[in-house]
């Protein structure tokens, strides 16, 4: 009876990615049949090859990739050195500065936009990925990063380092060596977490990005229109799907990981 009820609630959230799926493989004319089918009567593959023929994107593809995975790495080594420093390391200040990175949670990236638009203009680089890469690797997301790691990294037994430093190991080796490798789970927590946030990025691509074949996959769903500026529902579907899945495949293969993370910094709601 439990999983029974579990099951009915899933319903309104894994209807409207099976409808999505379904529907890639759908003809125009039977996406919004009334009464709508579960299934494609006359499956095609039209709407995933208009994807790739009506813009580069296998191109943009490869560019939200890369760029997730390079933000993802470079979050995970800053918010852990962050995290390690202000968790075990005792340095005048401390508690007010950590504060002052906090607040980077409370400004919303449209506060920030115009700013930083203007100083990439002066630096040249717009219209290229390295606005996109700095300014997630060092923004909110990273900020919030620190403060998983920070909350991990204070559970750790003091003993551990004490022991560490009598067999002659420094600062760096104690981060490196013995606070990293058990901090897994948090790690794992924050990649999937900083993972997910830049491969839905929307609002850094549009502003910063003018040429399509650099153009990121939420900024390319918006751009399959016909001459008339008509939705081409068929490939958007079939987009987002290709968009949605690997997504959801990491995320379900790596779900106690994620919550296993988020439990051991104390972080609930």
């Amino acid at each position: 009876m439990f999983y029974g009820v579990l099951s009915l609630l899933a319903v309104p959230f894994v209807f409207p990615t099976w409808w999505m799926i379904t529907s890639s493989f759908k003809p125009i004319s039977e996406i919004f049949a009334f009464p709508p089918e579960l299934w494609p009567s006359n499956p095609t593959l039209d709407g995933y090859v208009g994807a790739f023929t009506a813009q580069p994107f296998a191109h943009q593809y490869f560019n939200s990739m890369y760029i997730a995975l390079v933000v993802t790495i470079g979050t995970m080594l800053f918010s852990s050195m962050a995290g390690y420093a202000f968790a075990r390391i005792r340095f005048p200040g401390q508690n007010l500065l950590f504060l002052v990175v906090l607040t980077g949670l409370l400004i919303p990236s449209e506060v920030t936009i115009v700013p930083l638009f203007q100083l990439f203009n002066s630096w040249g680089m717009i219209d290229t990925h390295w606005p996109l890469i700095l300014v997630t690797t060092f923004g909110a997301p990273s900020v919030l990063a620190t403060f998983i790691m920070r909350q991990y990294f204070i559970t750790l037994p003091v003993e551990l380092e004490e022991a560490a430093r009598i067999d002659g190991l420094g600062r760096w080796r104690i981060y490196w060596s013995i606070a990293l490798p058990l901090s897994r789970s948090a790690l794992a927590a924050v990649a999937i977490f900083t993972f997910l946030n830049v491969w839905n990025l929307y609002l850094e691509p549009t502003v910063y990005l003018q040429t399509p074949e650099l153009f990121t996959l939420p900024q390319a769903l918006t751009r399959y229109t016909d001459a008339y500026g008509g939705e081409m529902w068929n490939i958007q579907l079939a987009a987002a799907t290709m968009t949605a899945l690997p997504v959801l495949v990491v995320f379900v293969f790596a779900q106690k990981q994620f919550v296993e993370g988020l439990a051991q910094t104390g972080l609930k709601g």
